[in-house]
């Protein structure tokens, strides 16, 4: 299934992006990434990572033309992540919509549905994930790669 498929199926819809909105993304991302290492809670560490790696999806999104609808709007950031990035990253989505359903429980249920490796796991894999979208970006969108 391809993005236009989706905007098709009402899943998404376009989005005219700018430098500035992804620059600000990236911001929230390296914030949220500095913060997640703080002396907090292992739940909270992990939400913190959760939404810079969402961020990171919203911005291949983004970059791409398109924004999800507001129904399923985590999954569906999440699910086109292989879309854009490729196939490959399959795993990867997969890894990420795990830790969408993680993030809910400890936001809205109970408290320590996570551990101190989960929330290093999912920072690690939200600082690898944000070279792979900047690199990404420099190729395929280098017109909002964010000046420095």
């Amino acid at each position: 299934m391809s993005l236009q498929q989706w905007v098709d199926n009402g899943w998404l819809r376009h989005h005219q992006t700018s430098t500035k909105e992804i620059t600000n993304l990236l911001k929230i991302v390296d914030r949220d990434l500095m913060d997640a290492k703080e002396s907090i809670s292992d739940d909270w560490r992990f939400g913190i990572a959760y939404n810079a790696a969402l961020k990171l999806c919203t911005i291949l999104l983004y970059a791409e033309g398109y924004q999800p609808e507001r129904t399923l709007q985590h999954y569906r950031t999440i699910q086109a992540l292989p879309l854009i990035l490729g196939k490959h990253r399959k795993g990867d989505a997969q890894y990420l919509d795990t830790c969408r359903s993680k993030r809910n429980i400890v936001e809205y249920d109970y408290v320590g549905g996570v551990t101190g490796h989960d929330a290093d796991e999912l920072i690690e894999f939200a600082k690898e994930l944000k070279e792979d979208v900047l690199a990404w970006l420099k190729t395929k969108h280098p017109e909002f790669v964010p000046i420095e």
